[in-house]
């Protein structure tokens, strides 16, 4: 059993993404399934916040990484050479501003509606979805979609030339919303191709096998070429 033990909420971005980091890095974890919404969710005690991913660390000395900033910081920092950052200056900068858009500007505008809609509220039991709130998600979606669509047109990957962070986020935040049905793929081209190529990689594997409690996949979000 591995001594590294991860604790994370599988339709959590940041809970993907740490999880994404991980198996790139191949690093070896054990996980334990968390509801952050629950009073007597051990993530509580170990996050001041309350909130996945939480990784704990053995060794001398032993960690307690709180939040996918920390763990991917610290796979980073155990590299001897860059892993989830580019060597390129400017490329590192590119990854960073992409980092902070889906941790802000992404995560206000879509994610706190349409996965508080899709998501939150069946797991809390707050009603249907709002249609009013779907077409505003929906609408600030595109706007960012395009945005990314418009980057890959002149890249490999997100931030440049090779596989960055960026990168690891944003499959974090667009698988968790396809699996909802929430992207039209063929509107993004550009955006598919980046997907399925990502999407293709061991650490993304086990993504595939996630299910939310009472509603099934969008019928391709296990396809690797769709």
């Amino acid at each position: 059993m591995s001594e590294n033990v991860l604790f994370h909420f599988p339709f959590d971005p940041g809970s993907r993404a740490a999880r994404l980091a991980l198996g790139e890095a191949r690093i070896e974890w054990t996980e334990v399934l968390v509801r952050p919404w629950e009073a007597d969710c051990p993530v509580g005690d170990l996050n001041p916040s309350g909130m996945p991913p939480v990784l704990q660390v053995e060794g001398s000395p032993s960690l307690t990484l709180c939040e996918a900033p920390a763990i991917l910081g610290w796979i980073e920092d155990t590299r001897t050479t860059p892993l989830l950052m580019p060597s390129d200056a400017a490329e590192r900068a590119e990854a960073r501003r992409l980092t902070a858009w889906f941790d802000r500007r992404f995560t206000d505008e879509v994610n706190a509606v349409l996965l508080h809609e899709r998501m939150e509220k069946p797991l809390l039991r707050l009603g249907p979805p709002e249609a009013r709130m779907l077409r505003e998600g929906r609408e600030a979606l595109k706007h960012h979609l395009g945005v990314f669509e418009a980057l890959l047109a002149q890249r490999d990957w997100l931030a440049g030339r090779r596989l960055s962070q960026a990168d690891i986020i944003a499959a974090a935040h667009l698988s968790t919303l396809d699996y909802f049905g929430e992207i039209a793929w063929a509107s993004w081209p550009g955006l598919k191709t980046w997907y399925m190529k990502f999407k293709s990689r061991p650490c993304f594997r086990p993504l595939l096998a996630d299910r939310f409690q009472g509603l099934a996949p969008a019928a391709h979000y296990a396809d690797l070429d769709f």
